[in-house]
């Protein structure tokens, strides 16, 4: 698929399940999706992507879970380049404090679990569209 109207996305969740349920959602709108299960393995891909990882380039959208052992998604977002990568934080806890933290990480969009695959989709097709400046 071409760079020009590509739309990739990494999603980042510790739970399999959860990452599998999310690519099923997006592959079936013609999405690329790759895979991270924490935030370590996240920012490596993020950082080693040459134009020819597993999305066929960075992702222009990043799904991001707020709860993973070890590093958690809010310490993620804030090491993401935001002017690259618009960032959906997809959380089971949707209290104030995490949408606020999530918030001043540069979240650009948050969903809480559970989820419909009508309402990931949106929040991904809104984002996508939406291309950061580069």
């Amino acid at each position: 698929m071409p760079a020009a109207g590509r739309r990739a996305v990494l999603v980042v969740d510790d739970d399999d399940r959860v990452r599998a349920v999310v690519r099923a959602v997006l592959e079936a709108d013609d999405f690329e999706v790759a895979e991270a299960a924490d935030g370590p393995s996240a920012l490596a891909l993020l950082a080693a992507d040459d134009g020819h990882g597993e999305a066929g380039g960075r992702p222009n959208v990043l799904v991001l879970d707020v709860m993973m052992p070890g590093m958690d998604g809010i310490e993620v977002c804030r090491q993401v380049d935001h002017t690259t990568t618009k960032v959906l934080m997809l959380t089971a806890r949707e209290d104030l404090a995490t949408r606020d933290a999530s918030a001043a990480a540069g979240a650009d969009a948050f969903l809480a679990k559970p989820f419909s695959a009508v309402e990931l989709l949106d929040a991904i097709e809104r984002l996508s569209a939406d291309e950061p400046a580069v």
